[in-house]
């Protein structure tokens, strides 16, 4: 990998060779980042590099963590689609708001990106078997990516994971593990699975080169921007071959709910390769949103204090997160970008699910809680009106029909009768619908 130059820790700042089996600092524990050389990256990944390239996650390979030549993961990861969100802005009193949707990934979450990191540098290890703990959509990301790979996977859940998510599991052919406890349950028996059998450690809290996979959504977002603000045909969403030379744009906040810290922590190291190779001249300042019954890493900003440990209570399984593997990093991000923390309630994230559907965009909780944190940072002041802000929406509803029936409960029952005109006209008049 020659535009990787080593893993260094945040802690305490030992450095180490990126190999494949150097996860964490070997002197203190800590969480270790991978470093590039940003000068030789420059030599060979040019903006018109990219204007022959398909818009996928690997459009950015030269940003990423792999050998050059490695096999690709056939499914079609990122690409997701930029939306201007004028109605919404309207409503979140915010004039230039976009809605980035990575729930329409492969397997309808952003981890997808975390996954194939995984899966291709599994393959480069010459390694058989992946595996890691998740609330659901790692580890349906990890299945889905392993199956396209032919590899073998192994995935811990806590025992409240939502049905829907294990169904995809049990489709790609996964060795399912539900764990009677909670996540850090299920996070404590993978760790000593893997470290048994030897198995890739996909576990991104731990394993520093899926943040990589995850930072190619801050890369999609500022070409996006780029392209839609200056009129390119690239604002579909969908550039490719022929489509010419991008531009880039940072926005000033980007909103994405947080749990154990690896996708905000991903988000800012993709924003920061931009600026550091000179595709940019800004950085965005990052909004953290976390459930107010699971926030450990706003409340340790906010307090000041280390992380300390709380109680997984939230609607939003993606994001309930106690024990957060990859806090330090997360804290970091957020206050390099000057960033914002808000707290969330459930019923705040149920409203966000209602008000993303409302556009069209189906979100399940944890992808929506981002939205719910921009509209609370928006009504108090905390962002002014005219800023460009994106919100990140991680994970699809369908990931959890059970939040999504939740979230519309309030939106009433369908319409039961006998197939009656009169019984149509007269149940419209009685529930005041204007055909």
């Amino acid at each position: 990998m020659r535009n990787v130059l080593k893993a260094v820790c945040i802690s305490c700042g030992a450095a180490y060779e990126a190999g494949e089996h150097t996860y964490t600092c070997q002197h203190c524990g800590g969480v270790l980042e991978i470093l590039y050389d940003y000068d030789y990256i420059k030599s060979v990944f040019t903006k018109e590099t990219l204007a022959d390239r398909d818009f996928t996650m690997w459009r950015y390979r030269e940003l990423l963590p792999i050998e050059e030549g490695s096999e690709l993961t056939p499914l079609r990861i990122g690409g997701s689609p930029l939306y201007r969100a004028e109605r919404l802005g309207k409503i979140l009193g915010l004039k230039k708001l976009y809605i980035k949707d990575d729930g329409l990934n492969p397997t309808s979450s952003l981890k997808d990106r975390a996954s194939a990191i995984a899966v291709v540098r599994a393959k480069q290890a010459g390694m058989d078997t992946v595996a890691c703990s998740s609330t659901g959509n790692a580890a349906s990301s990890l299945a889905g990516n392993a199956a396209a790979m032919g590899l073998r996977s192994f995935i811990f859940v806590p025992e409240r994971a939502p049905a829907g998510k294990l169904v995809q599991l049990l489709m790609f052919g996964a060795n399912l593990v539900s764990v009677k406890g909670n996540y850090e349950d299920a996070f404590r028996l993978s760790a000593q699975a893997i470290e048994k059998w030897g198995w890739y450690n996909r576990n991104a809290a731990v394993n520093p080169y899926l943040s990589e996979g995850k930072k190619t959504v801050s890369l999609e977002i500022a070409e996006q921007l780029g392209a839609a603000l200056s009129g390119s045909r690239l604002a579909s969403g969908k550039p490719g071959p022929g489509f010419g030379k991008p531009e880039f744009r940072v926005p000033d906040y980007v909103a994405v709910s947080v749990g154990d810290g690896c996708t905000i922590a991903g988000l800012w190291k993709g924003f920061k390769d931009l600026y550091a190779i000179g595709f940019t001249n800004k950085l965005p300042r990052l909004i953290s949103v976390q459930a107010a019954g699971c926030c450990p890493v706003n409340r340790a900003i906010k307090s000041g204090k280390p992380l300390e440990p709380m109680e997984e209570n939230t609607i939003a399984d993606s994001i309930a997160v106690g024990t957060p593997r990859n806090g330090e990093k997360a804290i970091r991000a957020i206050r390099e970008s000057e960033g914002i923390t808000v707290n969330v309630s459930d019923q705040e994230i149920l409203a966000s699910m209602r008000l993303l559907g409302s556009s069209g965009i189906f979100g399940e909780p944890a992808g929506a809680t981002g939205l719910a944190g921009l509209r609370k940072a928006a009504e108090g002041g905390l962002i002014p009106e005219d800023a460009l802000a994106v919100s990140v929406v991680t994970g699809n509803g369908l990931k959890d029909v059970a939040g999504a029936q939740k979230a519309a409960a309030e939106l009433g029952q369908p319409i039961s009768i006998p197939a009656d005109m009169e019984l149509l006209v007269e149940e419209f008049g009685r529930r005041n619908i204007r055909p």
